[in-house]
């Protein structure tokens, strides 16, 4: 039965597909921490995750899909809307950011002209081994680069980055590099070429900001490497050959920690 499982629109994010195919979500959710990962995925662990960011940006990306898969998104998300007073039937207030990235890009002529292509189409294929799938936000196969719309609190907005202990941009912090080192890996499978990625970044600022965003070749490699290096490891974990590290710091692990050895004070901001 395992063969006759087809990833659609309908079950792409279904518990069926993710048992199927790696996700760049599921294999940055086991960077960060193998222990949550893993209980997230055998269902033991269901974090709480404030979903007010991924509605607005869902708010967004099913806009520039088309009008219906839009309106389909809006019927199915009733609570993003008010339904009293002078406000009824507007998006609630912490929406309306959505709305505004909407605006920023839609009458910008430079969007409008690179924004075209398949969108949200969905591509599978194996990478050492270990079949995954991706979604693409819009892709043309005869142009030379395909387009991931991404929501930022700001563009400019600086992040740690912990693991190397240093400050870095969004693209760093949310390993975006790694999200479209696989694309452009399941592109060059399903297509036979390498197009680079561009990110159309929007601000949650008011006015918003926007910008194109390009990713370094280097950078693509460099993330492809990180994934091939980790792969190995992650599988065994799944697979249940090995234990899961703990970070010891999300949410999961202070909820199912218990006190060990002692630690010194200078240990706790490392």
């Amino acid at each position: 039965e395992k063969t006759t499982f087809r990833l659609s629109d309908a079950n792409y994010y279904s518990r069926e597909a993710i048992e199927q195919y790696m996700s760049v979500t599921v294999f940055k959710r086991f960077l960060a921490c193998e222990a949550e990962a893993l209980a997230e995925l055998k269902g033991i662990w269901v974090p709480e995750r404030d979903l007010t960011a991924l509605l607005a940006g869902n708010y967004l990306h099913s806009y520039f899909e088309s009008p219906e898969a839009h309106q389909s998104f809006i019927d199915a998300h009733p609570e993003m809307f008010s339904t009293r007073g002078s406000t009824k039937g507007q998006l609630k207030t912490p929406y309306k950011v959505a709305e505004s990235m909407i605006q920023a890009l839609k009458d910008d002529p430079s969007f409008q002209a690179a924004y075209q292509g398949n969108k949200e189409e969905i591509l599978t294929g194996e990478i050492n081994g270990v079949k995954w799938m991706g979604r693409l936000d819009c892709f043309d196969p005869a142009r030379a680069f395909f387009l991931d719309l991404k929501t930022t609190q700001d563009l400019h907005k600086k992040y740690w980055i912990t693991n190397e202990k240093r400050w870095g941009s969004f693209v760093e912090a949310y390993n975006y590099p790694l999200q479209m080192a696989i694309y452009q890996e399941l592109i060059r499978q399903n297509y036979g070429t390498r197009p680079a990625p561009i990110l159309v970044a929007v601000s949650k600022q008011d006015p918003p900001d926007k910008a194109f965003v390009a990713i370094p070749q280097d950078n693509l490699d460099e993330a492809m490497q990180q994934l091939l290096d980790a792969q190995p490891r992650i599988e065994q974990v799944i697979a249940g050959e090995t234990n899961p590290h703990r970070c010891e710091q999300c949410d999961y692990c202070r909820a199912t920690k218990h006190l060990g050895q002692i630690i010194s004070m200078n240990e706790l901001i490392e």
